[in-house]
Formats: C-alpha cells, structure tokens, sequence
C-alpha cells in the first residue's frame, strides 16, 4: 500500500504478554483493550489508518495511545486520564455525614416537622458544620445516590407469625400451586374479597382530554351513597364474577354464595381463599360452608395478612380501569356498570395473576422473622 512506512514501536516481553491478556479480556473496560490492541498493532507494523479502521476510533487516537506507551510505558497507558471539569466539592465523608443526618428524625435535632425535605436537610447541614454551604439539589443528587428517600412513606401492617400463620399459608400456597392440575378435575381455586362502602359519586362536568389539555374533572361532586362490590377470582384463568351487595354482612355473602354455586354446579367443587372479615367468619356463613363442605372447601387467610388474597390485586386493578374517574347518577346506574365492566374485564385484560410466592419460599421467609 502507498503511503508513510509506521514509526516502529518497541514492547518488551513482560509488556507484550499483558498487553495480549488485555487485548483478548472481556471483563476490562473497553478504553484499556482498546488501547492494548492498538499498540499491539503497531508492534505487528499496521498503518495507522488500518488500525483506526479496526479499533473503530480516528488516527488522532491511535497517534496519541501510541505516544502515549512511548512516554509512561504500561502503567501510563492503562490510566484513567486526567480530564478538565469543576472539582469534587464535597469529601465522602461529607456525604456519609448528610446521609446520616437523613436517617435521623427531625426531633433528633429538635425540630418539629415530620419528615425531612432537601431545602430542610440543606439548611440542617450547614447549622451542623458539615458543609459551608450546599444546595437542595445536590442534597437530592447525593440521596439518589444512596438510593435514600426520607421523604417519601408507605403504610404496612405487622403478620403475626405463628404456627396458625404458616398452616393457613402453606395451604393457601398449596392451592395457588395447583389451581391448574385442580381445574383439570373439575375443582376450582377461587378467591373471594369485597370492595367496601364504596362512594357513589357525581361529578358535572367532566372536560375529556383534547390536544394541548388534559382532562378536567370538577372538585365538588354529589354524593349518593355507597354500596358494596363482591368479586370472585377464578385464579387459573385470571377471570372474575362481581356483585353489589347493600350491606356487607353474613346474609349477603351467603346468598352471593348460594348464587355462585348455582352458576357452577357442573364443578366437583371450589377451594374458597377468603380473609377473616365478620361476614366470612360469621355463624351463618359457617353453617352455609359446613352444609356443602364436600363443594366448598375453605382456605382462610392469616391473621393480618390478606394480601395472600389475589383478590386483593383484581380490585386494585378492577378499580383502576372502570371505578377510578366514573361518575354515577345514582346506585342504580352504578350497579348497571359493575354488572357491564365485570364480563368487559374477562374479554379485555383476564389473565392468571403472576405470584411469586411458594411453599419453599413462605418456609423460609418464616424461618427468618417468626423469632
């Protein structure tokens, strides 16, 4: 090829066998093979425009990576270099101490407020002497970091973890486990759970959403009510049945009951999951359950912990496409919509709820905080 001959480049034998390490690794940042390969290019004698080509950089790099060997040798060429930009401002132990005043509680440096925002923390830090002076933002940057946010909460509730606990979660478990072989034989896993005194709500007028504005809904509403909504989860198919019921009691349930029962006498039978609520726990309800005990086969859930309801998660999101921005004049007018959503829902979004938990998994997750 036409062209200037390379400048020779010399490499002793210890320098060549890591640059060839370095050359073939997979796990070493890519701008250290990339610069082993190049000097290891210009020892085998490529031109410069050749090994550009190869490395998938410009001339200038493979001049400057060349240069760069020839002036501090291996240890020089595998540096980071030095580049230009605003210097560190705060030290880690700096951020660790602003860290630390962020898992404390306000009334720990005798403040009232509940929780702590940037702008607070800031402030905080600079009347502790930690920094000079620092702006909410890079409190919020030094946070994020850390993955530590003081301002934000959620609610949780406290199982009590005891041989009941594990007895009635193992058999729930059993039941998610096997709902499919169970469907198979003509038995069904169900799960039964309520939506309570929810507020019938009018609210006139209701601005749809056009290009440029997002939809606007009135603040004062007219309020006519509240009602019950019982729903019924089929967990191998994901597919559920609802009902408004006036009042949630023992009577109720057990005529919501009777009537499933009535819609699926082809069944061998039903694995009912239910929380501990005084309509399922009542006398009437257990003397209903005990009459048919060979169809309905019961499976209540610990004490505290009714999230191992599905249920749980088909309400939340039931309400999320048809509940959350309805408007109703009336009960009446509701209930026609619960009795129209619920088979819309089976057609558009029925689908077996992914669940993570096993019986191996709750054994050791018991095992860990049951003491």
């Amino acid at each position: 090829m036409r062209g200037r001959k390379p400048r020779p480049l010399t490499v002793g034998r210890v320098d060549l066998s890591r640059l060839e390490e370095i050359a073939r690794s997979l796990r070493l940042p890519w701008c250290q093979v990339r610069r082993a390969r190049i000097v290891l290019a210009r020892v085998a004698g490529e031109r410069t425009s050749d090994i550009a080509q190869q490395v998938q950089c410009n001339a200038g790099t493979v001049w400057r990576t060349c240069l760069r060997y020839e002036q501090s040798g291996l240890p020089g060429l595998l540096a980071r270099a030095n580049r230009p930009g605003r210097p560190v401002l705060f030290s880690p132990l700096q951020r660790a101490k602003i860290v630390r005043l962020a898992c404390l509680e306000p009334v720990a440096k005798g403040l009232h407020i509940t929780h702590w925002s940037s702008s607070d923390l800031a402030r905080e830090a600079v009347v502790e002497g930690i920094v000079p002076a620092i702006s909410g933002r890079t409190v919020r940057r030094i946070l994020q970091a850390v993955n530590l946010q003081p301002h934000r909460t959620r609610f949780w509730k406290t199982a009590r973890l005891d041989a009941e606990f594990l007895e009635r979660a193992i058999k729930i478990l059993w039941c998610y486990s096997y709902a499919e072989h169970l469907a198979r034989h003509g038995f069904w896993v169900v799960c039964a759970d309520e939506l309570p005194n929810f507020q019938i709500l009018e609210r006139q007028p209701i601005r749809r959403a056009i290009p440029g504005s997002i939809e606007q809904r009135e603040f004062e509403y007219t309020r006519h009510g509240t009602i019950n909504v019982l729903v019924f989860l089929v967990i191998h198919s994901g597919r559920m049945n609802a009902l408004c019921i006036d009042t949630k009691d023992a009577s109720h349930y057990v005529g919501a009951l009777r009537f499933f029962r009535r819609q699926h006498r082809n069944l061998e039978g039903v694995y009912l999951i239910h929380d501990g609520d005084p309509s399922h726990t009542a006398g009437n309800t257990q003397d209903y359950l005990s009459n048919f005990r060979t169809w309905w086969h019961t499976c209540q859930t610990p004490a505290h912990a009714s999230w191992l309801n599905q249920a749980e998660l088909l309400l939340d999101t039931f309400e999320l496409h048809y509940l959350k921005r309805g408007s109703w004049q009336d009960r009446a007018e509701f209930a026609g919509h619960i009795n129209a959503a619920w088979p819309e829902y089976n057609r558009l979004y029925a689908h077996p709820f992914e669940w993570e938990w096993s019986i191996p998994k709750m054994r050791q997750w018991f095992a860990k905080h049951a003491g």
